[in-house]
């Protein structure tokens, strides 16, 4: 015998939780090296930004060009989310950092 979640079996089908869907090799990889990239950026942007003596959040947003919260979220965020390379990329070249590799 299996057992069988009776939870699901209250809903009706138009509300049945959808299973998540499985992301591709190619797009895992992309992934991947998207957060190390990210990793690498906002390292080194947090070291230009402590040689520069910029530590409160206010501070660091200015610098960035964006808003406190959007600049804290950004360089904060340890989950994944699209764009977040293009706008670490865009904060690194506002600095004038170089990244490497």
């Amino acid at each position: 015998m299996t057992a069988v979640d009776t939870h699901d079996m209250s809903l009706p089908p138009d509300q049945m939780p959808t299973p998540k869907p499985k992301i591709s090799p190619e797009e895992r990889r992309r992934r991947t090296a998207d957060r190390l990239t990210m990793i690498r950026l906002k390292m080194a942007i947090g070291r230009e930004l402590d040689e520069r003596g910029i530590t409160t959040p206010a501070a660091i947003a200015a610098a960035l060009g964006m808003p406190t919260a959007a600049a804290t979220k950004l360089l904060t965020r340890h989950q994944w989310r699209e764009g977040d390379v293009a706008l670490l990329e865009a904060a690194a070249a506002w600095l004038r950092v170089k990244v490497p590799d």
